[in-house]
């Protein structure tokens, strides 16, 4: 089965919440609570309540960057960006079963991923997107043709997330690529009715489910 993740980006339309909310409706059962900006205060309250209503729908709720409130939310894990703490010193942290997920552009983050035992990898940004700063090189389909050859020539299953700018249009040829799934934030957000295009992007990516 092929991966779905939901990255949080609240708007002046919709705040974190409701956007969790709206994902877990939709069918999407991986979460990524992301608040740059916000203060730990903030994360924390929002935080809690978005773990409430990921587990109540037995989802995943995975934190961006704020490695030390994790354990306070409960959180399943972290997301860690390429200038964010080391994947190594996170593990050492937040333990052997918390999930934590590598920020990957090239084969060399791709190997550094791997050997400080990433559980997955976001590979992007496969075009532009204005919902992060700082973007890496684009990708596109040859990067991610690329960074899964190079995992195949490591024999390693560590599970490659395309992210950045993807769109339902888009899922079908990122995923014949061979990545294992698709992390998506301002197409769903910017739909007209959120809940009912995130129900359209779990069909197109698992169409038998």
């Amino acid at each position: 089965m092929k991966h779905l993740q939901f990255i949080t980006h609240a708007t002046d339309r919709y705040t974190d919440l409701d956007e969790v909310r709206m994902a877990l409706q939709g069918g999407c059962r991986w979460i990524q609570l992301r608040m740059k900006g916000a203060t730990d205060d903030e994360v924390l309250s929002v935080g809690r309540e978005a773990v409430r209503l990921c587990h109540h729908q037995h989802a995943t709720l995975i934190l961006d960057d704020r490695v030390a409130l994790c354990p306070l939310i409960g959180a399943d894990g972290v997301h860690l960006g390429r200038r964010d703490m080391p994947v190594a010193e996170a593990r050492k942290l937040l333990g052997p079963h918390a999930i934590i997920g590598a920020t990957v552009n090239t084969v060399e983050d791709l190997c550094r991923a791997v050997d400080e035992g990433a559980d997955y990898a976001g590979c992007g940004p496969f075009r532009f997107t204005t919902t992060k700063e700082h973007l890496a090189p684009l990708l596109g389909l040859d990067g991610y043709r690329h960074l899964v050859a190079a995992r195949k020539k490591l024999s390693v299953r560590l599970p490659l997330i395309a992210i950045g700018g993807i769109t339902r249009d888009d899922i079908p040829v990122i995923l014949s690529t061979g990545v294992d799934g698709v992390a998506m934030s301002g197409c769903i957000v910017r739909a007209a009715n959120p809940v009912e295009e995130m129900h359209k992007i779990c069909k197109t990516i698992n169409p038998t489910l």
